[in-house]
């Protein structure tokens, strides 16, 4: 008859038997991570605690600063309003032939001045000098007078669309027309607008300033 095996103790129906040591050293080691993880929480609402108290003791310096005057908050300063250099003005169409006008050629385009002197011409103006010159203008014309050819000046624009005025020094009714780089032609004679209206000066509207003041400095005479 055979003998049987001796029963192993700390097996039971095939599973492993935890003895009183096994057990007491897997609640010791659960015990020290709530431990861990209860000093880290204490740790953590220290820190919460030490920074709101600082916010708040920060808040009140800051509030008894500027009510003791030590502290000035910046006020938003308003825009400047953009003052326009184009005269407000309404003018009535001037009869051409009552117009002294000088055309130039400030394009790298051989003879322009004289082809639209020639078609001004047509229309009945006074053209006076004509020729190239150096402007620092860009657009398609710049037309340039004193306060006193205002009205002759609107005529001018009348015929030379997209046109933009300018105003100097001189003392006389005289207009010049600077023809620029971006210039097509003027306006057919048919449709040229004879009613009331304003001087035009579209370079305000526009969103990239052009920064020359004036449309031309000349150094010299114009040479025809």
């Amino acid at each position: 008859m055979a003998r049987r095996r001796p029963k192993d103790p700390d097996v039971l129906h095939g599973h492993h038997v935890v003895s009183g040591p096994e057990l007491r050293a897997a609640m010791e080691a659960a015990h020290e991570a709530d431990e861990t993880v209860r000093v880290r929480r204490r740790v953590l609402h220290g820190v919460v605690l030490v920074l709101l108290i600082g916010l708040i003791a920060a808040a009140i310096i800051l509030a008894l600063a500027i009510i003791n005057g030590r502290f000035k908050i910046p006020a938003a300063e308003t825009a400047p309003t953009p003052v326009s250099s184009c005269p407000a003005s309404m003018f009535d169409y001037t009869p051409n032939d009552k117009i002294n006008l000088n055309v130039y050629n400030s394009t790298s385009r051989p003879g322009l001045a004289r082809t639209v002197a020639d078609e001004l011409l047509a229309r009945k103006f006074a053209v006076g000098t004509v020729g190239n010159i150096n402007a620092g203008y860009r657009g398609g014309a710049a037309v340039v007078s004193g306060a006193a050819g205002q009205a002759a000046a609107f005529s001018v624009q009348r015929n030379v669309p997209g046109s933009d005025y300018f105003q100097d020094g001189r003392t006389d009714a005289s207009v010049d027309l600077i023809l620029a780089h971006d210039y097509k032609a003027l306006v057919p004679p048919e449709l040229v607008d004879q009613t009331p209206g304003k001087l035009s000066c579209p370079r305000e509207s526009r969103r990239i300033a052009d920064n020359d003041k004036w449309p031309v400095m000349p150094t010299a005479a114009p040479t025809p």
